[in-house]
């Protein structure tokens, strides 16, 4: 990979890198490299076949689990990680594919994952029964436009709009 640990000389660069600094970087790394030794019976540089002689750009659960963090963190296309990782954007995929399974199960196996799905209500109560407060952005909601002009301006910011 292009970019290596060894470059995240400073907290700073940790946190803009991944979300985390140093320490927790390597205490999330352990649990990241049990998982992954869990889920395919071996380490990462066991499951790589050496023989043919390829080059990879990721080579251990470090650089998958730096790849991954600096996926999530970023946010920029598959092509554009690729290109700042050294590989095309369908090995991009493939590498994050498997790095947010692990750290999915990591997170899982830790206690402290998210939840995502909240299919009822009660389900939603129970979840956050011990908060206090909830905050909800819902600015990008879509909403229907009255047909009555002057209940219709109180839906109108005069900025986004749905149509042609």
């Amino acid at each position: 990979m292009k970019i290596r640990v060894s470059e995240l000389t400073t907290d700073r660069k940790w946190r803009s890198a991944t979300g985390l600094d140093r320490l927790r970087f390597e205490k999330l790394l352990v649990e990241f490299r049990k998982m992954y030794r869990e889920i395919y019976k071996q380490t990462f540089e066991e499951h790589l076949p050496r023989e043919t002689g390829n080059y990879y750009c990721i080579n251990n659960e470090e650089e998958l689990l730096l790849f991954t963090l600096l996926s999530l963190k970023s946010g920029l296309t598959l092509d554009l990680l690729g290109l700042m990782c050294g590989m095309d954007g369908s090995n991009v995929k493939r590498n994050q594919i498997i790095g947010l399974e692990i750290l999915q199960k990591t997170y899982e196996h830790l206690g402290v994952a998210p939840k995502r799905n909240l299919l009822t209500i009660d389900e939603f109560n129970e979840h956050f029964a011990d908060t206090e407060g909830l905050l909800i952005d819902v600015t990008e909601q879509l909403v229907c436009r009255p047909c009555d002009d002057s209940y219709q301006k109180d839906y109108y910011s005069g900025k986004k709009k749905s149509h042609g």
